[in-house]
């Protein structure tokens, strides 16, 4: 099969009019959760690292970085925003595999901005580069993530490539060129996850993704089989590769309808025990004093992820089960807040997450959580989440969506340019210019 060559006919001749309304519309809510997250984290240590590193060496000032006053030129832009909407493992989630908007859309706001794109456009690029990410991403799913590959890394820099080259207005040869070349920079590593390095990948895969569309512009060459091949991205990065998962059905069914969004501040895979856990708190107006012991029964693939049992960190405190328990229990919330530095050493959660246990059950979906909570009285209290807040079976509505934003940029924009960058992200299909969004988000 010439897969690489297939996709890239397909990105090239794929028309905005062939794009259901309802997908176009959710591309407009990942925009609105996507600049939330970016902003929100505009400030953290991460970032302000970032760009300390970086700075000296940007060029032109072609590019806003969203929630701070600094501009630098589009690549170093699509990497900042990049690293920022996914510091706080906060932004949206597809249902099988892969966060789709961290390396789409940093680099389609940094091109609109640069190059005067207007909405419609950079919604439909941002369709068939979530479109080609996630079929891309799929096709080695789950193997390649099982032998530590930090997916959205090595997946997203293909869907930068194909949205960017969309806008750039790559031919076929060209975009199966830069498919090639986004091909061999796909990297990330689950090892780096609790770091600054997990926000990097979705970073790296714009900037990189980015810049594969800018060289195929310019005819930089690459292996017109840079996904099939046999020292290819499938065969070399997975036991296991399918590549007639990426073009089957294209232009049938839309990946971007499996989008999640992620209503608690962490990894998907706590979701539901997050959920369950301010359930259960509220109910029965639950303090940490009242609590004996709790008991959760979780999928295999959360003590893979998320079994750090004392966390030193905000950012580790994301990759702990034990922590998102007690917390959710703890204060009831499970925001940005309580997965700081602060929250994770707070002495009332740390005692309450000393008494959270974990057991391994293979019936339990991965997103799914089964909490007993044996209180001191002698009373137990019990609650199975089969659908998390966020899934596809309960989803965060549009309003949901306005609130979470509100809730991230909250200090950082003032209301009345926070109640403008929602407004812009809602009508971004009427934009003449979508990088009017990221000069909305600049201070």
């Amino acid at each position: 099969m010439e897969v690489t060559k297939t996709l890239a006919r397909y990105i090239v001749q794929s028309r905005r009019e062939e794009v259901p309304a309802d997908v176009r519309h959710e591309a407009a809510r990942a925009l609105l959760n996507w600049c939330g997250c970016a902003i929100g984290a505009s400030r953290h240590e991460t970032i302000n690292n970032m760009l300390a590193a970086v700075l000296p060496f940007a060029g032109q000032p072609q590019a806003q970085i969203l929630g701070r006053n600094e501009r630098t030129d589009c690549l170093h832009a699509a990497l900042v925003n990049g690293v920022s909407s996914h510091v706080f493992d906060f932004d949206d989630t597809h249902a099988k595999a892969i966060h789709p908007s961290a390396p789409v859309y940093p680099a389609l706001l940094a091109l609109s901005e640069w190059k005067g794109i207007s909405g419609a456009d950079l919604v439909h690029a941002f369709v068939v580069g979530v479109e080609t990410e996630c079929r891309v991403g799929l096709s080695v799913f789950p193997e390649h993530y099982a032998i530590g590959w930090h997916i959205t890394g090595t997946a997203g820099v293909f869907g930068a490539a194909a949205a960017s080259g969309k806008l750039l207005g790559l031919n076929e040869q060209q975009m199966a060129w830069a498919l090639g070349i986004a091909a061999t920079q796909s990297s990330g590593l689950r090892e780096m996850f609790g770091s600054m390095c997990k926000s990097l990948h979705p970073g790296r895969a714009s900037q990189n993704g980015l810049m594969a569309a800018m060289l195929a512009s310019q005819n930089f060459t690459s292996s017109e089989q840079g996904i099939e091949a046999k020292r290819g991205f499938g065969q070399v990065m997975s036991t296991k590769f399918d590549p007639s998962i990426i073009t089957a059905e294209w232009g049938k069914r839309w990946e971007l309808s499996s989008n999640m969004y992620k209503p608690f501040a962490c990894g998907l895979v706590v979701q539901g025990t997050i959920d369950g856990c301010i359930q259960l708190r509220n109910e029965y107006q639950l303090t940490p004093e009242m609590i004996e012991s709790v008991d959760l029964k979780v999928s295999p693939i959360v003590f893979e992820l998320t079994a750090k049992e004392n966390p030193q960190t905000g950012l580790e405190g994301k990759f702990s089960v034990f922590h998102a328990a007690a917390v959710a229990l703890h204060s009831g919330m499970a925001g940005e807040a309580q997965f700081s530095d602060e929250s994770v050493l707070n002495p009332v959660t740390v005692a309450l997450r000393k008494r959270v246990r974990i057991e391994r059950d293979e019936s339990i979906g991965r997103v799914q959580s089964r909490i007993a909570i044996t209180l001191k009285d002698g009373r137990k209290l019990e609650r199975h989440v089969e659908h998390a807040l966020g899934t596809l079976e309960r989803p965060m509505s549009d309003m949901d969506l306005e609130a979470k934003f509100r809730g991230l940029v909250d200090g950082i924009l003032p209301k009345k340019q926070a109640d403008e960058v929602i407004r812009l992200c809602w009508a971004v299909e009427t934009l003449p210019d979508a990088g009017a969004i990221a000069r909305a988000a600049a201070l």
